[in-house]
């Protein structure tokens, strides 16, 4: 094989390294957008559960006052 040759295929083989390079970045970015787009609608997701469980907190503290009033008018009517 001549050196004409020899860095011929190198320059090839340099080419496809680079060629595979290139492509893999731009995957791994595809894959990191992605990636951070899912974190952020998990995180949408997580606020609104929050907000819920906020609401649904609040909804239980009503009905346990409201079950113990109820319970404390049983008790006076029993007393009576």
């Amino acid at each position: 094989m001549s050196p004409a040759d020899q860095e011929t295929d190198s320059l090839s083989s340099l080419e496809d390294r680079i060629q595979r390079a290139v492509q893999l970045v731009g995957r791994l970015r595809q894959e990191r957008e992605a990636a951070m787009a899912e974190a952020a609608e998990a995180k949408r997701a997580a606020a609104l559960m929050a907000d819920e469980v906020k609401t649904l907190q609040a909804e239980r503290k009503q009905v346990r006052s409201r079950i113990e009033k109820l319970l404390g008018q049983i008790d006076q009517l029993s007393a009576s």
